[in-house]
């Protein structure tokens, strides 16, 4: 019993006493009377605890990184003559981006053109003279073809013509998959940077994740584990997915690299950003109880239980905990009503009124 219930119901039956009596109430009753009266019930949230499946956690700091990411540039050195998307636009896969000026590229590649028939004219002059016909190439000795176009300069114009043409092509560039623009900083009417890439495709269908753990942990970890991803901003943006690989090499600060995928985009993710990830394994059946019900008394640890209107001060011992739930080993029974919020200034048998 609370070390003031006694005193205080002594002084109420004195009071009664001095009252049946006809005497006036003293200083000291009516001060009793008084703090009576004025105790109100503390209003508090309470949930029947009960065994279930315990998720053993294990947090570490990561970073989001794109499923897939291409840095695109250009090959040719001319003018960027249009820009059709921006940063953030989402493309599909074969969508133009942005085109080149091409005057100078048709020109090479007619140029090539040309060399590469008058090479073809020489090559036929050169078979001809041998007996040869090109349209009959099948009939020709493979050493007599060869001799042929190198006198002809045959192959070198048709090299020529495959680069003009594949210049010409890749002028305009496109997405090589579905995903988002990304890093694009050079304007029309400038040329691109060959130091960087013109812009990058990002694909965050599914980003992954990558983090490292102490060597020592890695036997809380396996590929197929669930683990919650959420940024440092918004820690209940919580994101799903599973651990796809386990780096078997631990560096020379005694970590291991890890690596998750989401099962989807979470929005609010983007890529190089740092987030919280909590690794999730599933134990047996435990006694859990709301972290938000743990409070320290004396430095021992007390969660407080709702019986008859009033709480119940009651020492535990924990074991295992995650980012929300304690796991009980002694102290509470499967079906107590434990009071998680309001609790913080409770005391045994404190009067309460549960919401």
């Amino acid at each position: 019993m609370n070390q003031l219930t006694l005193p205080l119901c002594l002084a109420v039956s004195a009071l009664l006493v001095l009252t049946a009596c006809g005497e006036k109430p003293a200083p000291e009753a009516e001060e009793v009377i008084s703090v009576l009266s004025s105790v109100k019930p503390t209003e508090v949230s309470v949930v029947p605890i009960k065994r279930e499946v315990f998720n053993d956690e294990l947090i570490s700091n990561g970073t989001v990184m794109a499923a897939r990411k291409a840095d695109l540039s250009f090959k040719s050195n001319e003018v960027v003559a249009a820009i059709l998307v921006k940063n953030g636009d989402r493309v599909v896969k074969g969508q133009a981006l942005a085109s080149l000026e091409d005057f100078n590229l048709k020109q090479a590649l007619a140029q090539a053109n040309d060399s590469y028939q008058r090479a073809r004219l020489e090559l036929q002059d050169v078979l001809i003279g041998q007996g040869y016909s090109l349209e009959a190439e099948a009939a020709i000795p493979p050493e007599v073809l060869k001799i042929a176009k190198v006198r002809s300069n045959y192959e070198q114009a048709r090299l020529s013509l495959e680069m003009a043409e594949y210049n010409l092509k890749v002028a305009t560039l496109h997405a090589p998959f579905n995903g988002v623009v990304a890093n694009l900083t050079t304007k029309v009417y400038n040329k691109p940077d060959g130091s960087k890439a013109f812009c990058t495709i990002l694909d965050m269908e599914q980003p992954e994740v990558q983090f490292n753990i102490l060597e020592n942990e890695l036997t809380r970890v396996k590929a197929g584990d669930a683990v919650l991803v959420s940024p440092f901003s918004n820690h209940t943006n919580n994101s799903k997915g599973r651990i796809t690989e386990v780096n078997p090499v631990v560096d020379k600060n005694g970590m291991v690299t890890v690596k998750a995928r989401l099962e989807h985009l979470q929005q609010g993710l983007f890529d190089g950003m740092n987030v919280r990830v909590r690794v999730q394994r599933a134990t047996d059946s435990q006694l859990m109880i709301p972290k938000t019900a743990l409070v320290l008394r004396n430095n021992r640890k007390v969660v407080f239980t709702s019986k008859e209107g009033r709480a119940q001060w009651v020492y535990v011992q924990t074991s295992l905990e995650n980012s929300t739930s304690y796991v009980v080993t002694e102290g509470l029974n499967e079906g107590d009503s434990v009071i998680y919020e309001g609790n913080i200034n409770l005391a045994h048998e404190s009067p309460i009124i549960v919401r």
